[in-house]
């Protein structure tokens, strides 16, 4: 797991050399970096994808390559997306099959479609903790265009992705992956395998669009319905839901006195299409 979005450029920092490269590239604590040093769990994280349905596979956050160099066995075309200017350098200089595939730009700001235009592909990753949950909302943006998604995420975070309802770390993410991902919790990778160890264990997960991932209710609402729910978690329905100025007789319904977690993704669904008539 490499945390590699930040402000600042590359400044001082550790050297980390990757176990079978001749080249080393700076932990910068500044960006909260930690490199990945296993190779056998490089290979699990690259194994995560069925590289069926697309022709291409975007990795977030490379590094020195230790996933890179699995994904490049691939019968896929594979491409980069790195912000960290040594890191950059490094995967140019060891890395030959990159070469004009390497962007070095930060991804929640970048418009991918100048890469990969209309056609789908795959994200994977060691995805930066500080960021993680920004990289999925980004991805839910972009879901016409992305069938799979997996990679490693701090493993609180990446259980409460694929949680159910009923539970107290079902949330927002939850509820908004699930309407159009299937959400599956692979495996629990301890801090021992990266260098620098992170303080927390990490987690890998994979996320499979649905084949029909279009909702029967306005999308644009059910976004803001959830988000609005969750904001209030500890409140019922009727009360979260406020803003929305929902007439007295509508609130009456059973829906509204329950709590966000205790609602389903087809129940949220439900929530939605009450409230689309009267919604401003």
């Amino acid at each position: 797991m490499k945390k590699k979005y930040g402000k600042n450029r590359p400044g001082k920092g550790q050297h980390f050399k990757n176990e079978d490269s001749q080249g080393e590239v700076r932990a910068k604590k500044h960006l909260g970096q930690h490199f990945l040093k296993d190779e056998n769990v490089a290979e699990k994280i690259a194994e995560t994808l069925t590289y069926q349905g697309y022709d291409y596979v975007l990795e977030i956050g490379p590094g020195m390559g230790v996933l890179t160099k699995y994904l490049l066995k691939k019968d896929i075309d594979v491409h980069v997306i790195e912000i960290d200017t040594e890191s950059v350098i490094y995967l140019n200089e060891h890395y030959p099959p990159l070469h004009g595939k390497i962007h070095e730009k930060d991804f929640l700001k970048y418009d991918i479609s100048e890469v990969f235009g209309k056609d789908q592909f795959a994200i994977i990753g060691n995805f930066p903790y500080n960021i993680s949950s920004q990289i999925v909302f980004k991805m839910l943006e972009l879901r016409d265009f992305i069938p799979e998604f997996s990679g490693m995420f701090q493993m609180e975070v990446a259980k409460r992705i694929c949680e159910k309802e009923g539970s107290k770390t079902y949330g927002i993410l939850s509820v908004l992956v699930q309407a159009f991902y299937e959400a599956e919790y692979l495996f629990t990778v301890p801090p021992t395998v990266f260098n620098p160890p992170p303080k927390v264990d990490s987690g890998v997960l994979r996320l499979t669009r649905k084949e029909d991932f279009s909702l029967p209710c306005n999308e644009k609402l059910f976004f803001r319905v959830v988000k609005t729910a969750f904001q209030q978690r500890r409140k019922t329905l009727r009360n979260s839901l406020k803003i929305f100025d929902l007439p007295e007789d509508i609130k009456e319904d059973s829906i509204f006195g329950l709590r966000p977690e205790q609602l389903s993704v087809a129940r949220f669904i439900e929530l939605t299409q009450k409230i689309e008539p009267h919604a401003v």
